[in-house]
């Protein structure tokens, strides 16, 4: 029997001071990087896939200086995403949420989870043999994953916050359904 596990961590606290909007790491998010990364020190992973942002690569960075010999790259499927729904699905979302999911910066809208619902069904599977992987990525990329191995209402991505540098964990079994191991654990924090 196969077994998927994906760690996805959001990246470490960014740089508000940073005059880019993509501004990388505060000295704090380096440090939630480092406690990160000696946490998963121990962890055998098969590759490390990160968001192309700075903040997410500034924290990959960091963290393999404990993942030693794992091969890490950019990636498109965990870039930053917000969900929204289309016209035609407007319905499936509480009225409350529609004014602020109007205001998502266009760069941003992953319109009915399009992209998002790609990346699941690529990481989201098993192989003929078990498989280990970390993604360093974004907040709304972590509460999607989760509610969709919860099969929750297509809308409830919301307020599944995770903290910087905090850890959730996600496991698909063969002839098993998908399940959520741990959510935003910030022990090593």
């Amino acid at each position: 029997m196969a077994r998927t596990l994906l760690y996805l961590a959001r990246h470490g606290e960014q740089d508000q001071t940073a005059s880019d909007a993509d501004g990388g790491l505060s000295p704090l998010g380096r440090e939630q990087a480092d406690r990160l990364g000696r946490r998963l020190a121990a962890v055998t992973f098969s590759q490390v896939h990160h968001s192309p942002l700075a903040r997410a690569v500034q924290t990959t960075d960091v963290l393999a200086r404990h993942l030693l010999r794992v091969a890490r790259h950019p990636c498109g499927l965990v870039a930053d995403r917000t969900p929204v729904p289309s016209a035609a699905r407007r319905d499936q979302y509480p009225e409350r949420w529609l004014s602020w999911l109007d205001g998502v910066p266009a760069q941003e809208r992953d319109e009915d989870a399009a992209a998002l619902r790609g990346a699941v069904e690529h990481f989201g599977v098993t192989g003929e043999v078990d498989r280990c992987e970390l993604l360093v990525t974004h907040n709304f990329v972590i509460g999607w994953f989760v509610s969709q191995v919860l099969q929750t209402p297509v809308w409830r991505w919301i307020g599944l916050n995770s903290v910087n540098c905090g850890l959730t964990i996600v496991k698909w079994e063969s002839g098993q359904s998908p399940e959520v191991v741990a959510f935003n654990d910030t022990g090593h924090l």
